[in-house]
């Protein structure tokens, strides 16, 4: 009687003492929290014959310096059985509590969180340490110890026995699952009050006797051990200082990106060049840069050397008389085709290295060859114009390096600094509550990508001829025929200024002014380098020009090495 009431006491006071703690309200999930399933399913042993822990005897003795001392008497039989430890714990929504074991000694194995028996009957006797059961309160130590339980098999009769190294403030205990909040059999402390002993009489496969006591403040060294548990709420945490790094890192970074592109990716800026070419055409000086081709003039403009620049570069040979189009004759629902006519008497050597690329991939030994020829016959040979294209730009001293070139080499950077961002993420994320931060690495990674389209930089030279572009290309937007024009040189001088119309995508407006003019100022069936079918005459030329720059980007965009220019 004397011994039900001092457990009933006993219970009383811990509830009293230590009800608020949160260690002794948590409720723990972790691989412990399937210890009960997993072990009732391993119940049955080999030959389809249950076994049972008849006795288990524990004496737990917690040392100064924190340490449990465990040593376990077990008395089974009918099996080798298996006892799962609690070794995980949730702590807080933050991170798991861990239950350290070590030191071994006995017959038996210890598997990560498993010890298994060896026999098959029998008594055993184990020793162990377990470190991160003792939790200091706001006046007091707490010990918590899943003392007895996780076996495969079903406990008779459970007793526990508690030491430490001053008094005992409080004592409980709790019999069943893991989160059970139900009293054990027996609980009682000895006259000393060092001492203190638990029973439970039953215990199902899986379940625990879980002890707890409560010690005076120091008694004790250590605290919980515990692991940062991985939640993606808390994983980017936002809070001052996560927020204020986050803002001071991207502005140093973009701000980083702003000043290399300042200091290498700006035109150098040429004055007066821009405002004197626009002042020039207004006053009725329009003229293409000297000696300028119109494939170069793309490549200029836009640091690319994509598929409108080889379109014009076509019509720019025609209009040169290397070439001649023919415009085939159709019916009504027929898709448009041109035939490019090979002039023997051209000068190819008079022909720029990236003309030449292109005028023997448009021909490859041939006279003649239809425009839907062109997408299997010349693909091969695109990739060459194009290199020729952007080392033409660099030997007209308009850039200092190969634009493709420089957009690879910043836009490379700018992914690798993106990836390496998205690691750090990650790892911020996974082992600290400061994942948002590595968020501004993966902003300026992307930032520098994006920005490396723009890092070509054009030279003095480069800008001076760009500011003259940009003249003459306001002047071929305007579509006016210059009065000073001798009628006789109507037709071949604004031939010459439509390649470039093509660049400037004033192609519609430029062809009709070519097919508005003749040499003696009348209507002709065919220009010079561009002959249409039977029937046809100037008035529709614009009409076929449009169709034709059309047919041709689509052709050369169609091949493979232009697809992503």
């Amino acid at each position: 009687m004397q011994r039900a009431v001092a457990s009933l006491a006993a219970t009383a006071t811990l509830a009293l003492v230590l009800g608020a703690s949160p260690a002794l309200a948590s409720g723990r999930t972790g691989i412990a929290s399937t210890a009960s399933t997993g072990a009732a399913q391993t119940g049955e042993q080999a030959g389809g014959q249950v076994g049972k822990v008849t006795s288990d005897t524990v004496q737990l003795q917690l040392r100064p310096d924190g340490v449990l001392h465990v040593k376990e008497e077990i008395v089974f039989e009918g099996g080798t059985p298996s006892r799962t430890l609690v070794d995980r714990t949730r702590y807080d929504d933050g991170n798991d509590r861990l239950y350290q074991v070590s030191n071994l000694k006995g017959e038996a194995t210890l598997t990560g969180d498993t010890i298994t028996l060896k026999g098959t009957s029998g008594t055993v006797t184990l020793e162990y340490d377990v470190k991160g059961a003792v939790t200091p309160l706001a006046d007091a130590q707490e010990l918590r110890w899943y003392a007895v339980g996780g076996w495969s098999v079903p406990v008779e009769q459970a007793r526990v026995t508690v030491s430490g190294p001053a008094q005992l403030q409080s004592i409980s205990c709790f019999a069943g699952p893991l989160t059970s909040a139900i009293s054990c059999t027996e609980a009682s402390m000895d006259h000393t009050g060092v001492v203190a002993d638990f029973g439970q009489q039953g215990l199902d496969p899986g379940e625990v006797l879980t002890v707890v006591a409560g010690y005076p403040a120091g008694a004790a060294q250590g605290g919980p051990v515990l692991e940062r548990r991985f939640e993606l709420s808390n994983a980017f945490m936002l809070n001052a200082f996560t927020g204020g790094a986050l803002a001071g890192l991207l502005v140093l970074m973009l701000g980083g990106v702003g000043l290399l592109y300042w200091t290498r990716g700006r035109d150098a800026r040429v004055v007066g060049s821009e405002s004197g070419s626009l002042a020039a055409v207004r006053n009725g000086h329009f003229a293409p840069p000297d000696g300028v081709r119109p494939g170069q003039i793309g490549t200029l403009m836009d640091e690319q050397a994509d598929v409108i620049d080889v379109t014009a570069t076509i019509v720019d040979l025609a209009v040169r008389s290397y070439i001649r189009i023919d415009e085939q004759p159709r019916q009504t629902y027929e898709t448009p085709d041109w035939q490019l006519v090979r002039l023997p008497s051209a000068p190819l050597s008079s022909l720029m290295p990236y003309e030449r690329e292109l005028y023997d991939a448009i021909f490859d030994g041939r006279d003649a060859v239809l425009l839907s020829q062109l997408k299997g016959s010349f693909a091969a040979n695109l990739g060459k114009v194009r290199d020729a294209l952007y080392r033409d730009v660099v030997t007209q001293g308009w850039f200092a390096r190969r634009p493709d070139t420089v957009r690879t080499r910043w836009t490379t950077a700018g992914m690798v600094l993106t990836a390496a961002g998205v690691l750090a993420t990650v790892a911020l994320a996974w082992f600290t509550t400061y994942g948002l931060i590595g968020l501004a690495l993966i902003i300026a990674g992307a930032a520098l990508a994006v920005g490396g389209q723009y890092m070509p930089a054009k030279t003095v030279k480069g800008s001076t001829a760009l500011a003259h572009t940009l003249g003459f290309r306001e002047y071929l937007a305007q579509g006016d025929i210059g009065t000073d024009v001798p009628a006789a040189q109507r037709v071949e001088l604004f031939s010459r200024y439509l390649p470039y119309a093509v660049i400037f995508d004033s192609v519609d407006r430029w062809a009709r002014v070519v097919s508005s003019v003749t040499g003696d100022g009348q209507q002709a069936d065919n220009l010079y380098w561009y002959h249409g079918p039977a029937e046809w005459d100037l008035s529709r030329f614009a009409d076929s020009m449009r169709t034709f720059t059309m047919t041709t980007s689509g052709a050369i965009s169609a091949t493979r090495q232009f697809r992503s220019l």
